[in-house]
């Protein structure tokens, strides 16, 4: 039987780093694809219908709501419950604020993504009814009619009213119809297991009758995620001084963040149930759906987009669909890395196909989290061979074999795959930062100059009442297993984000950006949220029914007690 045979490598081996040049972005176009993402963004929040959605929250978290409430998180792939326990100002067994309890988590598998969408909620439902009912186990829980629940979701979702949500057209890989009424097949899903055990009832397996006559849901807030991210993080913010949060950020699976918005820069037709529920309020939160091809133009004017996006893009299954989660989204950066290391060890070195590893030549192969814990990993070039040996393996009649060279190869194009994702990130988050004026890009170098003598002659400082001596910091919180996990990513973000508001020049009040971590805070905000609906301040609960005040924490002593 013929063997394949290596090719004879060439006398002086291809440059790579010449190779990768078009994932480079110089920090000038990335400061470019800023203004010109703020300048879309702004008009998107204003004619676009598919993104800059309000939704119905018009004030954050006080940081002093108290008391127990059910959190649910439907990930991409992967479903969360947990009771989440406010604390407000107390600490409890070392928990600053907030106490997860009777946490579980389940994958979501293909079928359930890809099925009808009653087997979906009625496997979420059931899951819900485990941790109820692990409450309830306790003797020492006293009895419940109802459960307020606060429920987060990775999907796109329009909402007239914070406890209902309309899905919208998605990309995240569920087969459900884009007007599904989620807080219905949310209560379908659980419903099941509150009847009564008397009368005639749906036959259960054996497994679930303990699950039988649990209390009712009373759905309080439904939410992205990356909303309850900053909520969550607003809520713990009070123990920073001189820090004001202005945005949830995701990067995982997929990329989104949330902000607040001027109601007036918003389309009339998005905040009419919002400008006739809360007629004094100035402020809402938005979710921005910015990776939607809509808001893609900057990446392409700027010619960001290279042959290996393209080609990824034409081939996965929504081409065209979101261009932005295709270059930073872990759901693709693997697929990227792998395009990439074919097209260079096959095209370039003349590596045949026939003896490369099979995962190099399959789409999808590759995972950003394979890249993550064994690539990016601090080992040595010969470490990483050995396992890449065992996780890349080669066809039994080939003859290559993964050297420390080419273990090097494949790291330093996932780094400059990732590196080039973060500073996406950075550029994006400070577009949107310009476009909800917290902090000014000059559009022109000249500006730079006017705005530092602007600056020098005025008082550093908020001016805000109760407002410490000192610059401002603006917090973006964030959550999502690349930028929380993958190595050195946050650390990335932050660096292009610190070059990118120097680039700008002074911020007025001496303002500094900072990512901060809301770890889970999808499933913790949810919580939060359902708390600051309640109206459950401390010991005051308020239940006058009136709407949450503008989009800045209410101080404790502005509470009126009833």
């Amino acid at each position: 039987m013929a063997t394949s045979t290596v090719e004879q490598p060439a006398a002086v081996k291809p440059n790579l780093k010449e190779f990768l040049q078009p994932l480079q972005v110089g920090i000038e176009t990335l400061y470019d694809l800023s203004c010109r993402l703020s300048t879309s963004y702004t008009n998107l929040a204003m004619e676009s219908t598919e993104h800059f959605i309000p939704t119905p929250i018009t004030r954050l978290p006080t940081g002093h709501e108290t008391g127990r409430y059910l959190g649910v998180y439907v990930g991409l792939s992967y479903l969360r419950v947990a009771f989440i326990d406010l604390l407000g100002d107390k600490q409890v067994e070392g928990h600053a604020r907030v106490r997860r309890t009777l946490e579980k988590a389940w994958p979501i598998e293909d079928h359930l993504r890809k099925d009808h969408s009653l087997d979906l909620f009625t496997w979420i439902g059931d899951c819900i009814a485990e941790v109820v009912a692990d409450r309830l186990a306790n003797p020492n829980e006293e009895s419940l009619d109802q459960i307020t629940t606060g429920i987060s979701l990775c999907l796109p979702i329009k909402q007239n009213t914070l406890d209902e949500a309309i899905l919208m057209p998605t990309g995240k890989g569920f087969s459900l119809s884009s007007d599904l009424n989620l807080r219905q097949a949310l209560l379908n899903g659980y419903e099941r297991h509150t009847y009564s055990s008397h009368g005639d009832v749906e036959p259960m397996p054996a497994k679930r009758r303990r699950l039988f006559s649990l209390p009712k849901l009373k759905i309080a807030v439904m939410i992205n995620d990356t909303t309850a991210t900053l909520a969550s993080l607003a809520y713990s913010i009070p123990s920073l001084p001189n820090t004001r949060v202005v945005m949830g950020l995701i990067v995982g699976a997929g990329c989104n963040a949330t902000a607040p918005m001027k109601i007036s820069d918003l389309h009339e037709s998005k905040t009419q149930n919002i400008r006739e529920k809360y007629p004094d309020a100035k402020e809402t939160l938005i979710s921005t759906e910015w990776t939607l091809s809509t808001a893609a133009a900057p990446f392409d004017e700027l010619r960001i987009r290279n042959k290996w996006d393209h080609e990824l893009d034409q081939h996965c299954k929504r081409p065209g669909f979101q261009p932005l989660e295709y270059m930073v989204g872990g759901g693709y950066t693997g697929e990227l890395v792998r395009i990439i290391c074919y097209d260079y060890f096959h095209r370039v070195l003349g590596i045949e196909d026939s003896i490369l590893p099979v995962k190099l030549i399959e789409p999808y192969s590759i995972s950003t989290e394979f890249l993550s814990l064994i690539v990016a990993a601090s080992i040595t070039d010969e470490s990483l061979a050995d396992k890449l040996s065992q996780k890349l393996q080669l066809p039994p009649e080939s003859n290559w074999r993964w050297t420390p060279e080419y273990a090097r190869d494949i790291r330093t194009i996932a780094s400059a795959v990732h590196d080039r994702a973060a500073s996406l990130v950075a550029a994006a988050v400070v577009g949107l930062l310009d476009c909800i004026k917290e902090v000014k890009l000059c559009k022109d170098p000249s500006e730079i100059l006017m705005k530092s003598e602007s600056q020098d002659s005025k008082q550093t400082g908020s001016g805000s009442p109760g407002w410490n001596s000192g610059p401002e910091e603006l917090a973006v919180a964030f959550s999502g297993g690349v930028i929380q996990h993958y190595p050195h990513y946050k650390e990335n973000v932050q660096r292009y984000i610190d070059r990118l508001i120097i680039r700008a020049g002074p911020q007025a009040g001496g303002k500094s950006v900072f990512l901060r971590e809301a770890s889970d805070g999808g499933i913790i905000g949810t919580g939060v949220l359902a708390g600051t609906a309640s109206g459950e301040i401390g010991e005051i609960k308020v239940t006058d029914g009136s709407p949450w005040p503008l989009l800045s924490p209410m101080r404790k002593d502005m509470a009126v007690k009833i």
